[in-house]
């Protein structure tokens, strides 16, 4: 038997409410299947789809799901079916997942799968828990099935950030891993705020001495470097009463 998700009280967030906002070129252009006759409409759908999921402005060859987007342009499966899909992929896995703790899995996953930020944290630890007891794959299907993305995307339509905060989009401003899985990379020896390491590193370095050396200029020969005392070719004389005209 599953935990239910645990009982939060949504912060109030301008996603929540209606907005009043006038459309300008910061509007997110919304993708949907019906819009989308035609091959080349299919195709930009698609690569919308990469972007929100992704959130790369350049699609690599590594995160592409041939199998899906050929799927998707024969309509056999719907635009949300392709966004589980991208979701659930190895690569997304790869990328994210395994980069990033619970917690900052949800907040990445709640932007780019309902479109907004998580409402506090107390919504991050009740997801948490559904990533901890039902696993991965069950926890896309959570959020993809559930009343708000039906709601809001329905089967057809490309998720986006449905209101931005401070006019930031989510992507300029959420990296795909935070500092501690940076720093995690790195080799303990050199960070520099742990004394004790700083210490060692400092110690095993090896220090080679110079001893100078005199140099005698006693043998050294300088070349003769004064001119011929008759210069070749034909003399040039300039008398000093020559005149020259100033127009």
């Amino acid at each position: 038997m599953s935990i239910p998700l645990l009982k939060y009280k949504p912060s109030s967030q301008n996603q929540r409410v209606d907005g009043y906002e006038v459309s300008s070129e910061d509007t997110p252009r919304i993708y949907r299947m019906e819009d989308s006759p035609t091959y080349s409409d299919i195709q930009q759908l698609i690569w919308a789809g990469y972007r929100q999921v992704f959130s790369e402005h350049e699609i690599l060859k590594f995160y592409r799901q041939e199998n899906l987007e050929s799927q998707l342009k024969n309509r056999a499966i719907t635009t949300r079916d392709f966004i589980r899909g991208l979701a659930k992929s190895d690569a997304f896995r790869r990328l994210v997942v395994e980069t990033n703790s619970n917690y900052r899995v949800v907040e990445i996953c709640l932007k780019r799968l309902l479109g907004r930020a998580p409402y506090n944290k107390d919504e991050e630890i009740a997801w948490s828990i559904k990533i901890a007891t039902l696993g991965w794959g069950n926890f896309v299907d959570a959020l993809i099935d559930s009343e708000e993305y039906l709601s809001n995307f329905g089967e057809n339509t490309i998720p986006y950030q449905r209101r931005r905060y401070k006019g930031r989009p989510f992507n300029l401003v959420t990296p795909r891993y935070a500092d501690y899985w940076r720093d995690k990379q790195e080799d303990s020896r050199y960070k520099w705020g742990d004394i004790n390491n700083f210490m060692d590193m400092a110690s095993s370095a090896s220090i080679r001495t110079f001893e100078p050396q005199s140099i005698s200029t006693a043998n050294i020969e300088i070349p003769d470097m004064t001119r011929e005392s008759e210069p070749k070719g034909i003399p040039v004389s300039i008398s000093s009463t020559a005149s020259f005209p100033l127009g």
